[in-house]
Parts: C-alpha cells; structure tokens; sequence
C-alpha cells in the first residue's frame, strides 16, 4: 500500500468494499493527473431492463449480439465505467479509480476535453424515465464519501448530459441531484 491510501482502496485504486469485475476497457490517466471530477450516467441492458447480465458484458466485451435485438448495435463498442450501483444498492467496480475508465466519450468540462483523463466515471442502475431506488442513493453518497476522503481533489459532480449536451441525456430528469451529498455542478 503506497503512502496516504486508506484501508477502503489499494494502492491502484480498487474500492474494498465492491466486488471487483476488471475490465479491459481502460488505460493509464496522463502522467500525474489525478481525478477531480465525478461524472454520473445512467445504463440498462436490455434498454429498460434490469438485473441481468447485459452491463457487465459489455464492459467486459462479451455482449452476444444475438442475445437481443439492441445488442447487435452496441456489441462492439469497448466503454467501461469506474463503478456501477445496481437498483437493489449493490456495489460493482470494472476500472480502478487510479486508472482511465472509457464512460464519456466526446466531453468537455469547463475547457478542458476528454473527461475521461480526469473523471471518475459511476453508473447507476436505471434509464431516463425511472426514479432511482434509494439503495442507490445511499451506495451513491457512501461512495461519493469515501472517494473524496482518498482524493479531496475530487471536488465536483456533475452528469454526463452536462458534459456532453445533446450527445448524451444521463442520468435523466428522475435523477434527484438533491439527494446527493456533494452539490450538482453544471459544466460551465
């Protein structure tokens, strides 16, 4: 364990409390960047179905095509997410937080492009037109605690709708961002 890691996370940034699904889907962050920005989605496989095996899949390039309809249009994407909070509060993480995860795509954050670099990218269970459960919120702030504690250079929050506008519509008007301990910030 490397100087100032808490007992929560190892030294490359896996978070001990969640079962751990590693996904290829990532790479190194630029030489000495560190994460500053929490960026927030929404994602479910099949679209509007949930507790299947689809999430992990994809994020693991595994998604059979043939297994749905919507399938065959994703399945070769390679994406990852940094966390996921399943709708029951349950806790995954596919990219340790020291690392790149590949959730934002095209983004910008207040000038700068590729959030990636410098975001922690956390899916939740759901899609746009559903409220989340409060499991979630609660995994969700434990989470957000816990991270800042590990990394106080982590000091916004913000959806990927904001970082990506008209690309991109998570974590969607049911998200209640008052819920969170960590105000909503809007990429300016």
């Amino acid at each position: 364990m490397i100087a100032g890691m808490t007992a929560l996370f190892d030294s490359e940034g896996w978070y001990r409390p969640a079962t751990h699904h590693p996904s290829p889907n990532c790479n190194d962050r630029p030489d000495g960047e560190l994460p500053s920005l929490i960026v927030l989605h929404n994602i479910s496989l099949p679209p509007n179905q949930y507790g299947g095996p689809g999430i992990l899949q994809l994020f693991s390039n595994q998604l059979n095509p043939d297994e749905h309809p919507y399938y065959a249009t994703i399945h070769t994407l390679r994406v990852s997410a940094h966390f996921l909070i399943r709708r029951d509060g349950q806790l995954l993480q596919f990219v340790p937080v020291l690392k790149r995860a590949w959730h934002a795509g095209a983004s910008l954050w207040r000038g700068r492009e590729q959030c990636n670099d410098f975001s922690v990218g956390i899916e939740l269970e759901g899609c746009d037109t559903e409220a989340f459960t409060s499991q979630q919120y609660q995994q969700l702030n434990n989470l957000l605690a816990a991270l800042q504690q590990q990394w106080p250079s982590l000091q916004a929050v913000t959806g990927h709708s904001d970082i990506a506008p008209g690309r991109k519509t998570d974590p969607g008007p049911c998200f209640d961002w008052q819920q969170l301990n960590m105000p909503h910030q809007a990429a300016q």
